[in-house]
């Protein structure tokens, strides 16, 4: 490696062979969290495992770009199919590659069905991160794909709580806590069977127990996301992942994107009629009423409480979970947040300075997946 330090960065992933130390089985949702191996399984690869693997790198096999990364398609020689991501050589400061390598150490020990795993790394000529291939695409590949036939609504719902507990998993189920910072539909990949897996922690930090929240600055992530006390004062906490999560619902509910093409975010849309209770209102025309009115009465309303301006009054994801598993809901118990919720202002697109999207996936590009 030429541009990085690599005696440093070489003790650093030295860990990748002892272990992170062992995992913590906190957790509300049961499937997944007993999965965790008390050391980290993901492994070392070669360059050149990985040059063969995505064919030199090709720019056939390209299929994202973000801020700082590339992310190539590849078969290792075994059969599998990977997502390779690599730090572009154009990012060679200090502050990239300390990004990168955090992103190493938030995900390398997480464990569980919804959070994509790393497979491995690489820190010769380059540094490199190996994932999992989604050959379906992220959910914002197959919700808002007009070639493709709509989602129905038991998917929907299976993906909704599935990618609810994953977040659940990242805030209270790790051994310490991770904010992610960059929960939309983009970073939501998807299995098979339609399974969800959390990607992309390029924006990820971790966040001691003894801490409330993190204050950030430069503001980061993607427009329409946001949450009010991120993007007016840098404060970053479990509650900004809830924020953003309440968009993705709304994306899941009504099949629209974050921001349409007049400026308007889902979220000021669909705020007021969600308040008046005209829940119909937000269904996605194309499921032509083919959906479960209790299900998707209970992630409506999940998803007004993630929303609220206010972070104090929004739910923890563990409330969330539950509010979109129960049966009964206790509406009363979030109405008495409801009088307490100052409403903030929220900005307008022309408020916005910058849009710093890193939107690019570890999945197969949209036209390779919808075959």
């Amino acid at each position: 490696m030429k541009y990085i330090r690599s005696n440093s960065l070489k003790r650093f992933f030295s860990f990748g062979k002892r272990g992170f130390g062992e995992e913590n089985n906190v957790g509300l949702v049961a499937p997944s969290c007993e999965e965790h191996p008390l050391r980290p399984s993901w492994k070392c690869f070669s360059f050149e495992e990985l040059f063969d693997a995505t064919n030199g790198f090709s720019s056939g096999n390209l299929v994202g770009r973000g801020g700082y990364a590339e992310v190539y398609k590849g078969t290792l020689r075994g059969g599998e199919e990977v997502a390779v991501k690599r730090l572009t050589r154009t990012s060679t400061d200090e502050r990239k590659e300390k990004e990168f390598l955090i992103e190493i150490g938030t995900i390398g020990h997480v464990r569980h069905a919804n959070v994509l795993p790393l497979l491995g790394c690489c820190i010769d000529n380059g540094l490199y991160l190996v994932f999992e291939l989604s050959t379906v695409g992220s959910v914002a590949s197959v919700i808002h794909d007009d070639n493709l036939p709509p989602l129905d609504w038991k998917t929907r719902y299976k993906i909704a709580l599935g990618t609810a507990r994953g977040l659940h998993y990242l805030h209270k189920g790790c051994k310490r806590r991770i904010i992610h910072r960059d929960i939309k539909a983009s970073n939501v990949l998807l299995t098979a069977d339609f399974e969800p897996k959390i990607s992309d922690f390029g924006l990820a930090r971790w966040l001691p127990s003894q801490w409330t929240h993190h204050s950030i600055a430069p503001i980061e992530g993607t427009f329409g996301h946001l949450a009010p006390e991120y993007y007016m004062h840098g404060v970053v906490d479990e509650k900004t992942d809830v924020f953003a999560f309440g968009v993705f619902l709304l994306e899941i509910l009504s099949g629209r994107k974050p921001v349409d093409g007049s400026h308007q975010s889902v979220h000021s849309w669909a705020k007021p009629i969600l308040n008046k209770g005209e829940i119909e209102k937000v269904v996605d025309p194309r499921l032509g009423g083919a959906y479960d009115v209790t299900q998707f009465n209970r992630v409506a309303f999940a998803a007004s409480l993630c929303i609220r301006a206010s972070a104090t009054c929004r739910p923890t994801m563990s409330e969330v979970v539950e509010v979109m598993e129960k049966w009964e809901i206790d509406k009363e118990k979030w109405e008495m947040a409801e009088e307490k919720e100052q409403e903030v202002e929220l900005w307008g697109f022309d408020d916005l300075e910058y849009e710093h999207d890193t939107s690019f996936s570890m999945s197969l590009p949209d036209s390779v997946a919808s075959t």
